[in-house]
């Protein structure tokens, strides 16, 4: 039975999530100065992972890419994050890893972005997939040697069954799996006006009440600081757009929310409340699966978004309704953690 009591840990936690939330709204006009300035515009993308063209997307998004559209908003978050956390919230136990998980997958996001931005716009207009692979599995693998040999983790606890033994180098790969799934998946959703970042900040706030049921208040911090920025970004991201997250921002959210899934113990927990970046994700893989078999696609186009788009949903329509399932998700998977032993 745990006792939750409004104490100054907890009022600290939200003065962190006001903080970052109006940091983010302070730095925005200032990034989307620099953002027209300078020319941030978002380059299509109209060749899949197999450098087969996307048709059926292209189409549905033509209208956005007629105008300025910028790219690379997720800077705001960096920023916010990196500033909130190294100034007000810095604990070697609790935050170093999420930390640096952000900073480490926004570093990976970036270098994509400035690629789309800058780059000639052929092929994948980014970093190639394998190499986007590559980078963030060796982000990865550091946070998991550090989280298993420094931090001396060695088990993961399953809910209703109880505490997984393993050895310090299979829970190092474990982590790094988490960060490399997330990390894409977060990044497969980002292509509807604030879809990534309402599902972000729903699972972010999961993941948050349950650290604050264990009593790892710099977690929560952690946690709640994240809530903040996705506040700001979602108020100028709903459906039309003032600007992209990128790839800096929807890696840096995947790689943090897989490393608070493993600080919270909560690995199993994270396809329950992540549960819609697994849709989304396993879309997209049973597509390219499927047209490999069968030589015929299974979705008129992958991810499950895109689909639904092309069925003759709206935008908003979507993107609302997943926030509602994200929610649901969320609770199932909060009172998971409370009767299966997690907190």
């Amino acid at each position: 039975m745990f006792h939750i009591s409004f104490s100054g840990e907890m009022f600290y936690g939200l003065l962190l999530a006001l903080g970052s939330f109006l940091f983010a709204m302070f730095l925005t006009p200032i990034y989307t100065h620099f953002a027209y300035k300078y020319k941030f515009w978002k380059k299509q993308k109209k060749t899949a992972v197999d450098g087969k063209a996307l048709p059926v997307m292209t189409k549905l998004h033509a209208h956005k890419f007629k105008r300025a559209f910028p790219t690379m908003a997720g800077i705001i978050g960096v920023i916010t994050v990196a500033v909130v956390t190294y100034a007000c919230n810095w604990n070697r136990g609790q935050t170093w890893l999420p930390f640096f998980g952000f900073l480490g997958g926004s570093a990976v996001g970036l270098i994509d972005d400035l690629i789309n931005v800058f780059g000639d716009g052929h092929g994948a207009a980014g970093l190639r997939a394998p190499v986007k692979f590559f980078l963030i599995t060796i982000v990865g693998l550091l946070l998991g040697w550090y989280f298993s040999v420094k931090l001396g983790w060695s088990s993961i606890h399953i809910p209703f069954i109880g505490e997984w033994i393993l050895p310090w180098w299979i829970m190092m790969a474990v982590f790094a799996f988490a960060v490399v799934a997330t990390s894409n998946a977060v990044n497969i959703s980002d292509g509807l006006d604030g879809l990534a970042g309402g599902l972000c900040l729903i699972s972010y706030g999961a993941f948050g009440v349950i650290a604050l049921f264990q009593g790892q208040w710099m977690l929560v911090g952690f946690c709640l600081t994240v809530v903040g920025w996705l506040l700001s970004y979602v108020w100028f991201n709903v459906p039309p757009a003032r600007f992209m997250m990128g790839d800096v921002g929807s890696f840096a959210l995947g790689a943090g929310l897989g490393v608070v899934a493993m600080m919270t113990n909560s690995l199993f927990l994270l396809p329950i409340i992540g549960g819609l970046f697994v849709v989304e994700a396993g879309s997209s893989l049973l597509q390219m699966i499927w047209k490999k078999v069968f030589k015929h696609k299974l979705f008129i186009s992958a991810p499950i978004h895109h689909h639904l788009e092309a069925k003759g949903w709206g935008e908003a329509k979507i993107v609302m309704r997943f926030w509602v399932i994200a929610g649901v998700l969320a609770m199932i998977g909060v009172f998971v953690a409370a009767a299966g032993g997690i907190v």
